[in-house]
C-alpha cells in the first residue's frame, strides 16, 4: 500500500511541471475572421509566440505573430479551409498547444453559434 502511494506521488511529481506550462489554445470563427486565444494553464498570458495555420494535409498555409495580449485574428480569405484547419501556438519559451477547426466550425461561424 505504501509502495503504491509512493509510486503515485512520484508520478504526480513528474507530470506537475509539464502540466503547469501547457498552452491552452482556443479558436472561434465569426463570418470570415478567426480569433485565436492562448493562455498557459495557470492563466498567464504568453508574451510572445507564433501562430501556425495548417490545412487538412498538414501543410503550413500561414504564420502570424501572437499578440502581446495572447490573441490574434486572421481572415479565412485565400486559405484552403474547406476540410478544416489546425491552429497551433508556440510561445517564445517553446511551449505549444493547438486547436482544430472543423469544417462545421468554420461554416457555422457566421450563424450565431
Amino acid at each position: 500500500m505504501i509502495r503504491t502511494a509512493l509510486t503515485f506521488v512520484f508520478l504526480l511529481a513528474l507530470t506537475g511541471p509539464a502540466l503547469a506550462h501547457r498552452v491552452n489554445v482556443f479558436a472561434s470563427v465569426e463570418e470570415d475572421t478567426v480569433t485565436v486565444e492562448a493562455r498557459f494553464s495557470t492563466g498567464r498570458i504568453p508574451v510572445s509566440g507564433e501562430v501556425r495555420i495548417e490545412d487538412a494535409n498538414g501543410q503550413t498555409v500561414a504564420t502570424y505573430p501572437l499578440g502581446a495580449d495572447g490573441t490574434m485574428q486572421f481572415s479565412l480569405a485565400g486559405l484552403p479551409y474547406e476540410d478544416g484547419l489546425a491552429i497551433s501556438v508556440r510561445t517564445g519559451d517553446d511551449h505549444e498547444g493547438y486547436w482544430l477547426l472543423t469544417p462545421a466550425d468554420i461554416t457555422s461561424g457566421g450563424e450565431g453559434s
